[in-house]
Order: structure tokens, then C-alpha cells, then sequence
């Protein structure tokens, strides 16, 4: 996905060309690391231009006591951000994937996906508790989440297990976990945070499809670069960074959630990997499950398909969405969106 160099450069109120952009993040360690992760491969790329990081808390990070689901906005973790790139403050903004709502602003757009790291939801363990798989814990033990999706898997596969609220950021969520009078047995968190702040070891157990039964959120893993729809400068910028195969997947959860008209509180996982097909090409294959929130209904699909560009990812999210539905996804779906409505 590399490109030469900007053609088109924007004057400065000087005169001269651009040189300096200004990247956006959220306050949290974890954003902020991401956010190097992306400032080193731009340094990188384009050694000539200089890049400064502002980052601002977000209406997700300032309201930590709502559980997730209660929120009736999708823009959590993005509005503040986008609003000043609006502005002109910010030329890019990196964000962790799956908290980009599928429907951004209308002069906003997704510009380049980075290669994904572990994108697996883990189990951790309270601190001195003996390392135990989701089928081994006993019954009653309480497993901290605010996720509706994780809720769901788990009251599909594991009823006997209690579903607590925790929220917070990764550093947060543990001592809340290890602290000696937590009501939480264990947690389920995202890999790739515990990886990239080097908790590794915190990682008791790796949940997929066929570990656990677990599949994750639409992009996680994976970190994406909002910028302005008009911005070609930086659009030929980020071209020199993006991963293809990331991005192609993420394009076609995003667009499978978007076709669902879920948002981040939807019970939607999706498991997606890259696999050569009898032809010998490569081709995208995707799990993805729907599933009621009190886990006895669900619906379920693995569909392979020739993803190539961003336009077939598109395509292909539009069928494995039409697949879900065919087999009752709607349905679910509708249930839950009445009861926030009656609630």
C-alpha cells in the first residue's frame, strides 16, 4: 500500500508547505502507547515531516460507573477528538479500532488500518487464584465485563458463571479485580491491550472459536487512523503504513456490523483469518455469531470469500451479515433494540 510522496501540500499561513501534523489520541497509557506505535511508523515513513501528539479525555473516559450497554450514543471514545480535528486542530487520530462507530461523520473517514496484534479475547485470573479455563471455573464464580457481547457468549456457553460490571482502563480493571475484597473471580479483556502494556503474563487463557467459544468485537486488535474525507495529504501519508490484509479484514467486520446496524453495545463477535482456498488464492474467512443476551438464542455463520479490495470487503461483510439474518440474526436483534427502547 505505498504511495509517493504528497503531491498536493497545503500552504501554511506563512506560505511554506506543511510540515508538522498533529495527531489526536485519547489520555489513557494504553491510547498513548498506540498512539507512539503509529507516530514511529509515520517518523519513519516520512523522516521530513514533524508530528506531535495532543491528546484529550473523551465522554467514555470521564463516565466510568455506566455500564456500557446503558449508553444510547455509539461516540463514546471519538466525538471530543473528532470535533477538533473538525476544527482544524488535528490532521489524524488514532483510535483503537473496535470503538469506531461503523457511521462516522459524514467529512470523516477511516484512513489506514495498522497490522492487527492478537485480536483473541483473554481470561485473567484474580491474583493468587489458580489458573482455571472458562469450563473449569464453578459455578457462581463472578467474571468482571461491561461488554454485551462478552455477557452474551457467556450466558450461551457458561450459565452457570455470574456476569459483573467493570469498567475503567486495563490498570484500573485489575486492581479491581486482584483487590482483596473483589466480588471477581476472573476477567475477560482484550489481548492486544494486555500485550502491548506488557501484562502478557497476566493472560490466564486465549478465548476463540474453538478455545473457550469466545469470538471478539468488530476490529479488535487493530488500530485505525481517523482523518478528514478531503485531506489527500494525509491520505498519501498513511497509505505508506497501512497493512492490506488487516485493513481488508476490518473493512469486512465493519461492514457485517454496519449492514446488522449494531453498534459497540450489540451482542455481535465476529473471528476473521486468511486462508488459501482450493485455487490456491487467498481468501477471508469469517466466523460470526449473534447472540441473545440471556444466551439461549443465537445465530451463527463461517463463510469464505475472495476479499481484494476495500470495495469486495464491503461486499463480502453485506453477505456474511445477510447469512446471519437468514438464520435468525434480525430477530435477536430486534428484541434487544425493543427492551432498550421499553427500558
Amino acid at each position: 500500500m505505498a504511495s509517493a510522496p504528497p503531491t498536493t501540500v497545503p500552504p501554511t499561513e506563512g506560505g511554506s508547505s506543511k510540515k508538522k501534523f498533529n495527531i489526536g489520541t485519547r489520555k489513557s497509557k494504553l491510547a498513548l502507547l498506540q498512539t507512539d506505535i503509529v507516530l514511529d511508523a509515520l517518523k519513519k515513513a516520512w523522516p521530513e515531516y514533524e508530528f506531535e501528539i495532543h491528546s484529550k479525555e473523551t465522554a467514555g473516559d470521564q463516565n466510568t460507573k455506566i455500564a456500557l450497554r446503558e449508553f444510547t450514543t455509539k461516540n463514546l471514545w471519538t466525538q471530543e477528538l473528532e470535533d477538533l480535528m473538525l476544527a482544524g486542530h488535528l490532521d489524524l487520530i488514532v483510535h483503537s479500532l473496535k470503538d469506531v462507530p461503523t457511521l462516522l461523520p459524514p467529512t470523516c473517514a477511516l484512513g489506514a488500518v495498522m497490522e492487527r496484534e492478537d485480536s483473541r479475547d483473554v481470561l485473567v485470573m484474580k491474583q493468587g487464584l489458580p489458573p482455571k479455563t472458562l469450563s473449569e471455573l464453578p459455578a457462581g464464580s463472578v467474571v468482571g465485563t461491561s461488554s454485551i457481547r462478552r455477557t452474551a457468549q457467556l450466558a450461551r456457553k457458561y450459565p452457570h458463571l455470574k456476569v459483573l460490571d467493570v469498567r475503567g482502563n486495563i490498570g484500573t480493571r485489575l486492581s479491581k479485580l486482584d483487590a482483596e475484597d473483589s466480588p471477581f473471580t476472573c476477567l475477560i479483556l482484550a489481548a492486544a491491550g494486555l500485550l502491548r502494556l506488557g501484562l502478557g503474563d497476566r493472560i490466564t487463557q486465549y478465548l476463540d472459536s474453538k478455545n473457550g467459544e469466545m469470538l471478539y468485537a468488530v476490529g479488535q486488535g487493530a488500530l485505525g487512523i481517523e482523518i478528514r474525507k478531503d485531506d489527500q495529504v494525509v491520505i498519501e501519508m498513511l497509505n505508506k503504513i497501512g497493512h492490506r490484509q488487516t485493513t481488508l479484514s476490518c473493512l469486512a467486520e465493519r461492514s457485517l456490523l454496519k449492514t446488522l446496524e449494531g453498534g459497540c453495545s450489540a451482542p455481535l463477535g465476529v473471528e476473521t483469518e486468511w486462508v488459501q482456498g482450493s485455487d490456491g488464492a487467498q481468501k477471508l474467512r469469517m466466523r460470526s455469531i449473534v447472540v441473545s443476551v440471556d444466551g439461549k438464542e443465537s445465530s451463527n455463520v463461517e463463510v469464505d470469500g475472495d476479499v481484494n479490495s476495500p470495495e469486495e470487503a464491503e461486499a463480502f461483510g453485506v453477505k456474511v451479515a445477510k447469512e446471519l439474518v437468514s438464520k435468525g440474526a434480525d430477530l435477536i436483534l430486534q428484541v434487544i433494540q425493543q427492551n432498550k427502547q421499553t427500558s
